[in-house]
């Protein structure tokens, strides 16, 4: 839904958009055959002021087409590409742009086609435009209009990587195109096309995803010509896939259910966040333990050319090499640590110095157009000193993420920010959503303090976060603070952006840093646990005020006779050499490449042989194990111990399903040291009497007792994911 490439391309929100900008960057390094789908908003999101009595306003400035780095896709035949979209009632045209990003095409669909009606010309008018009905619309030409223009473009494309619930109906328009081209059903074209779907995942908690009133989806999924594939009874068929129970006909449809329907392979976007998606998707996996949920992660990356210093461009440069990240060298660590700790030293003062500068000339800018007098103006060239301590804290505000923490003892904060001998300077920054009233209040909390003449020069709110200004910050910032509620934040690529440049973290355990975290590379605040909001609110502010007056403030000024911080710049060079080379875009697009893009070419393209012949097979699977599931009975099983194994042996009625479409298996789950098991138990013999009655049975290691193991059936196909496209699961009473 938004790619955050650089400021004059401004359609991007948040993380979520400059994360997708710089997974283009970073294919275009690799050269890594990828193309962006987005929207061309035509008004995008919005620029923040802050008016004299310091409340954000919200302005949103049109984006011209003309002047920004896009053009018309130009097809020889046809000239000017435009996708039809059927929506109630009317068709509506979609013209497609693209932006070059180095060797990467991003394609963007725009609706305001002087032939649509007003309304429709209005479907691609802001960012997350305001109401259900619009964002459903949104999302139906990003997904359905976009894949579309995908397969006009580059017809050989074989992997949907769909990030985040926006564009899951791509999964649907996928298959509905399959079918037509194959003439084969829509759920034989499902089964072949699901193979190449990838979905990213980035909402640490349920209520983040999209959700949609049946009622709605009933009007706009009819025009999604499915029914003409064959195979459905309805969008009913459709509407099920987003639901969280598939028979609950008015549901609310939820676009990330549908999104892990429609995929393969699931990925949350830090280890943290894919053992609470686990937990988050575990409705979809009635009677499946928790860890068996099909959600993987591959942790995010930043695209680390896009964020290093002209300093720290040269340091790294001279240090290991121009190709130093694309290639990720082995030693790379080993060159690192052994620049001296003056040039270390010379780029932190490099970036801080540059920060002042940036923060001088933004507020005086700031202060000028609020309408203040000279001397207020003037005074915006005496705040912040480059010679002391900077830290930095931007983002969106908004309550999980706390960025009024450090406020929540102004007498303690006021003896950090005036102390003369160790003193600290603060570089604030971030926008409201524009009905968030109270963050909007937390933005004024700041301000307020920033304009108090005992806080004016250690204290700075800059006004218009954007991906230009957070260059700025990560560059010069000498701690990057993080306080998120955990576990809200689902990775948190901030704190990322500061290790290139010799910036330390001090955040929360939340995200990435839950990862990453060691004590000598940064600092952690609290210690992880969960509770009352208020009281983890309240312990956590403690825990920030005490790492930051015991640890943090004493190590940056402990400086030796030549001046310099031998054990600040210590941490720095352990930071920078061990974090940097994990958490970048380059690891990041290796990762999806070998975790799932490769493995699911295969896939995809053994279901797609012969007219999808395995895809029309395993459809059958499917539906022969959903009519005789309720078959199924597992009688008493018995365990005996034969020196040092357990021997299991379980009678299985099958009833009506066949032996080889399914598995017979031992399930314990983890208890102390002892991991998650599941063993595949044999067919040894035939039950005397009874019709498909078998025996299974099975060795297992006498390492924990016998009845911490239970029998169940689950599905079997060797072609098939599972439990991610088929959820039948029985067990042993």
């Amino acid at each position: 839904m938004e790619f955050g490439i650089g400021a004059a391309l401004p359609l991007y929100a948040g993380g979520l958009g400059v994360l997708a900008g710089d997974f283009l960057k970073t294919a275009s390094d690799l050269n890594v055959p990828v193309v962006g789908v987005g929207l061309l908003f035509q008004e995008g999101y919005f620029r923040q002021i802050i008016d004299a009595n310091g409340r954000q306003h919200e302005l949103f400035p049109y984006n011209e087409p003309a002047v920004m780095p896009v053009e018309p896709v130009i097809l020889p035949q046809t000239g000017w590409l435009k996708i039809k979209l059927a929506l109630p009632g009317r068709t509506v045209q979609l013209r497609v742009w693209q932006a070059t990003i180095g060797r990467v095409r991003l394609y963007l669909l725009d609706s305001n086609e002087p032939l649509n009606s007003p309304v429709d010309r209005g479907i691609t008018a802001k960012l997350y435009g305001e109401g259900s009905e619009t964002r459903l619309m949104q999302e139906i030409v990003l997904g359905v209009g976009g894949w579309r223009a995908v397969e006009i473009l580059h017809p050989a494309t074989e992997i949907c990587h769909i990030n985040e619930g926006h564009a899951a109906f791509a999964v649907i328009e996928k298959a509905r195109s399959l079918a037509a081209k194959e003439n084969i059903s829509f759920w034989d074209a499902f089964w072949a096309s699901r193979a190449g779907n990838v979905f990213s995942t980035h909402t640490p908690v349920p209520a983040g995803f999209d959700r949609f009133p049946p009622n709605m989806l009933r009007k706009y999924l009819f025009c999604l010509e499915c029914s003409q594939t064959g195979g459905l009874t309805g969008v009913e068929d459709l509407l099920a896939l987003g639901r969280e129970n598939e028979i609950e006909e008015e549901a609310l449809f939820n676009m990330a259910y549908l999104a892990q329907r429609g995929s393969a392979v699931t990925l949350g976007v830090s280890q943290l966040h894919g053992e609470f998606s686990r937990r988050i998707f575990q409705p979809l996996f009635p009677r499946w333990p928790a860890c068996e949920v099909p959600i993987g992660h591959i942790t995010n990356g930043v695209h680390t050319p896009t964020w290093d210093s002209i300093a720290a461009d040269r340091l790294w440069t001279e240090a290991c090499g121009q190709e130093r990240w694309r290639s990720l060298p082995a030693d790379l660590q080993q060159k690192i640590t052994k620049v001296p700790d003056e040039d270390l030293w010379a780029m932190r003062g490099e970036g801080r110095q540059r920060l002042v500068q940036v923060a001088r000339a933004h507020l005086g800018t700031q202060l000028r157009e609020r309408g203040f007098g000279p001397e207020i103006v003037a005074q915006a060239d005496s705040v912040l000193d480059p010679y002391v301590l900077t830290i930095g804290f931007a983002r969106r505000f908004t309550e999980y993420k706390r960025p009024n923490l450090l406020l929540s003892d102004l007498a303690r904060l006021d003896r950090l920010l005036r102390d003369d001998i160790f003193p600290v300077q603060l570089v604030v920054a971030g926008k409201a959503h524009p009905a968030d009233t109270q963050g909007k209040d937390m933005i004024s909390a700041w301000i307020e303090l920033a304009r108090q003449s005992s806080h004016r020069r250690r204290v700075v709110f800059l006004e218009d976060y954007d991906i230009s200004l957070a260059q700025e910050l990560v560059q010069g910032v000498d701690v990057w603070v993080n306080t998120p509620r955990r576990p809200w934040e689902a990775c948190g690529t901030s704190g990322m952006k500061v290790l290139v440049n010799g910036g330390l973290n001090c955040s929360i355990r939340d995200g990435w840093w839950d990862e990453a975290y060691r004590p000598d590379v940064g600092w952690a605040i609290g210690d992880g646990r969960g509770g009352d909001a208020r009281q983890i609110d309240q312990a956590d502010a403690e825990s920030l005020y005490s790492v930051l007056e015991q640890q943090v403030i004493p190590e940056f000024y402990d400086r030796d006779s030549t001046g310099l911080p031998r054990a600040w710049l210590a941490r720095i060079r352990a930071s920078m050499s061990s974090l940097t080379p994990i958490f970048n875009s380059a690891r990041m697009l290796h990762d999806y490449v070998e975790i799932a893009y490769l493995p699911l070419v295969k896939h995809t393209r053994a279901r797609r042989a012969e007219n999808c012949k395995i895809a029309r097979e395993l459809n059958n699977w499917e539906h022969r194990l959903r009519r005789h599931w309720h078959s199924l009975h597992i009688g008493e099983a018995s365990a005996a111990q034969e020196k040092d194994q357990w021997r299991f042996s379980v009678p299985i009625f099958l009833g009506d399903i066949d032996s080889n479409d399914v598995r017979v298996e031992l399930f314990a789950d983890a208890r102390g040291k002892a991991p998650a098991e599941a063993i595949s138990l044999h067919k040894e013999q035939e039950v005397p009497g009874a019709i498909n009655g078998h025996v299974y049975a099975g060795l297992v290691p006498a390492i924990r007792p016998a009845k911490d193991y239970t029998v169940r059936i689950v599905p079997y196909h060797a072609a098939a994911q599972l439990p991610a496209e088929l959820t039948l699961i029985r067990w042993a009473n």
